[in-house]
């Protein structure tokens, strides 16, 4: 499912129809049910863009925590593969929660994944999802909503600084229930001198009309 040789080479990738109509339908409703999240953050109080974005609490619904713990394993290895480019000692477990264990006891123990809602005038600036000193180096967004028909704009989009060059935008068009993977800080960029770490921000763009919802998921817990 997932192309790992591309992953580990771009630190960015496509995942098609990841979700069926009926799981997104299921997943963006979640947003009804205060009980399952922890907090909501309004992002223009703090500067972070416009909409609205809310944390899951512990215990994640049972489809958010088995797409956790699927995309995992393969997101793992390649995490394992930067580590070895970069003389890196910090190998990543190869199931989910042995890290989480790793995470809570470095005390970055409230849960990550998250429900985002963008309406008309909505977007998310560029950022990068840091929460603490550990840190897993892949994440992912799964679009919830159909492009064209709940809403237009919000396209997702990818900043890359390389060393010693201009950035590079990458836009990933996005269908309902289709995920891209991507880099949360940084990925190996093989150069004259040898390997070095190209940096990314992720973003939004403007939300035209309509109602947009995607789901993040980021496998390191927050302090």
């Amino acid at each position: 499912m997932i192309d790992t040789d591309q992953l580990a080479a771009r630190g960015i990738l496509r995942l098609p129809a990841l979700l069926s109509a009926a799981e997104c339908a299921e997943l963006a409703g979640f947003w009804s049910r205060p009980e399952l999240f922890r907090s909501t953050v309004d992002m223009a109080r703090h500067g972070f863009g416009r909409g609205t974005y809310r944390y899951f609490t512990y215990p994640l619904p049972d489809r958010v925590q088995a797409l956790r713990e699927a995309l995992y394993p393969p997101l793992a290895a390649v995490a394992n593969r930067w580590a070895a480019l970069w003389d890196d000692s910090n190998a990543r477990p190869e199931s989910l929660q042995p890290w989480l264990d790793q995470c809570h006891a470095a005390g970055q123990r409230r849960p990550t994944p998250l429900l985002l809602r963008y309406g008309p005038g909505d977007y998310n600036c560029l950022h990068r999802d840091l929460y603490g000193s550990m840190v897993f180096p892949l994440q992912l967004t799964i679009l919830l909503s159909e492009p064209g028909r709940d809403f237009e704009g919000g396209e997702f989009a990818v900043v890359e600084q390389r060393p010693r060059r201009q950035s590079r935008v990458e836009v990933v068009p996005l269908r309902q229930g289709d995920a891209v993977i991507f880099a949360v800080n940084e990925r190996p960029e093989r150069g004259a001198r040898g390997w070095s770490r190209a940096t990314l921000r992720h973003g939004v763009s403007e939300i035209r009309s309509g109602e947009r919802f995607a789901l993040g998921i980021i496998f390191h817990d927050a302090a």
